[in-house]
């Protein structure tokens, strides 16, 4: 395909036919440009434009079609909800406005049509938090209110820690699913739930699944102290990346070489120390915002644009989204029926244009559909119990001693436990449901725990030497 700088008429006539997949000929082209020329000077246009492989010509004579390129060089297909690959019209259910569709157009166009670009410093620095906004009051005002779970006012987490197993395998499933894993959701659920492994898998997305279980967890029990700073975020990348680097050393570290994005123009920035700056003005900025959808969006848009880590940066800005929402007890953004084209087609508006409007019209969208889920599921869920909901702290402290301990009877010192840290009319079933907890340990709950499957495997071993 040619890099040929295009004409601002040959950008608009890959812009429509963008819009029509199923391709136009040379008058319905004419006719749905701004300002129509000759027909002459259209079909001029469109052989330079067949000529330089962005698009192909169907047909002969005044039958002739035009039609986009994909990027294998075939003719594009129609993107009808029946045809394979239905999300591809995802643009016909998800609400675009005006400049999300701008960007649409642009980032639909063929990669050889758009002009390569690099990291624009300025792009974060002219944020100012609590001055510039990505999220409209009104949308912001809307947000608010479809996320009020009633929880508002009580201690950070206490809405998370109630969800927290639907939570667990929505989020999970949602935002693998967007990295290309092929667990369903039933596979997905029968892991974390279970530890079973579905036959024929790759152990690469089992492993994707337990590293957001993990990630999603300490999100949940750690809600009062996590937040905007770097020791959060690297944790984030640490957990999300376990066993799936090319470099063990990276998981958990800025990255200290350039690296390359599929599918785009975009070339992220490759200088270590400029890096590191940009990391931490942007964990600076998003603390210092005071809505927490604002810094929800702003965390979806600057990690994956700064690219921070080696790989594995998106996941991190999807569960570093729901912080905010997680500390205020505000109904997560769980990521449910994004299509994966939408959501490669929103960073895209942001790697290569640096503007926000298609990946803002997406991330409302997606909220306002978890936010109604969760209504739904709130209501069906019966309560959390009690007991576990108060001591759930001291409940996965002590089995992780016990674990690591690997003292084959621990009954006595769950019962020593108790008596220093449990109130007297609570320590008979705190026991009760430690030893419960104990009975039904798995490789796919260990996380729970802050367990490793080394630590799990040599407490198991120690068990039957016992």
């Amino acid at each position: 395909m040619s890099d040929t700088l295009l004409t601002h008429q040959q950008e608009e006539i890959l812009a429509l036919l963008t819009r029509n997949p199923d391709g136009l000929n040379s008058e319905g082209i004419r006719s749905g440009l701004k300002n129509p020329p000759h027909l002459r000077t259209v079909q001029r246009s469109l052989a330079e434009l067949v000529t330089g492989r962005h698009i192909a010509a169907v047909g002969k004579g005044k039958a002739t079609i035009y039609k986009l390129l994909t990027s294998s060089g075939v003719p594009a297909a129609s993107t009808g909800s029946d045809a394979p690959g239905a999300e591809e019209g995802y643009e016909s259910y998800i609400p675009l406005s005006e400049k999300g569709r701008e960007i649409f157009s642009h980032v639909r166009r063929p990669r050889g049509a758009r002009a390569p670009v690099g990291y624009e410093r300025e792009f974060l620095d002219s944020y100012l938090p609590n001055e510039t906004w990505y999220l409209g009051e009104m949308t912001r005002n809307h947000l608010h209110r479809i996320g009020d779970t009633g929880d508002l006012e009580r201690p950070a987490g206490t809405y998370g820690r109630a969800m927290l197993n639907r939570l667990l395998i929505d989020l999970t499933w949602a935002s693998c699913r967007l990295e290309g894993n092929t667990y369903s959701r039933l596979d997905t659920q029968n892991l974390i739930e279970f530890g079973r492994y579905p036959e024929g898998k790759d152990a690469q997305d089992a492993q994707m699944v337990l590293n957001h279980k993990a990630a999603i967890e300490l999100l949940v029990d750690d809600a009062a102290t996590i937040g905007f700073d770097a020791h959060t975020f690297l944790s984030l990348h640490g957990l999300l990346s376990e066993n799936l680097m090319p470099d063990p050393d990276a998981s958990g570290r800025l990255r200290s070489h350039p690296v390359q994005i599929g599918g785009t123009v975009f070339v992220p920035l490759a200088v270590p120390q400029t890096i590191e700056e940009c990391f931490y003005e942007i964990l600076r900025k998003a603390g210092d915002i005071r809505d927490p959808f604002e810094q929800a969006f702003f965390i979806m848009v600057h990690i994956p644009y700064l690219q921070p880590f080696e790989d594995v940066n998106k996941r991190v800005s999807r569960l570093g989204a729901n912080i905010p929402l997680i500390k205020h007890n505000l109904s997560p953004l769980t990521f449910i029926d994004v299509p994966e084209r939408a959501y490669i087609d929103a960073m895209l508006g942001v790697y290569e244009l640096n503007r926000v409007e298609l990946l803002r019209d997406l991330f409302v969208w997606a909220y306002e559909r978890s936010a109604k889920e969760y209504v739904v599921i709130r209501k069906s869920l019966a309560q959390p119990e009690p007991l576990r909901l108060r001591y759930r702290r001291q409940l996965h402290e002590l089995v992780a001693d016990i674990v690591r301990e690997k003292e084959p009877d621990f009954l006595p010192a769950v019962e020593r436990y108790a008596e220093e840290n449990i109130g007297g009319g609570d320590r008979a079933a705190f026991v009760e449901m430690v030893q419960d907890e104990i009975k039904r340990l798995h490789p796919g709950i260990i996380a729970r725990y802050r367990l490793r499957p080394s630590e799990f495997a040599a407490w198991q071993e120690a068990r039957k030497l016992n």
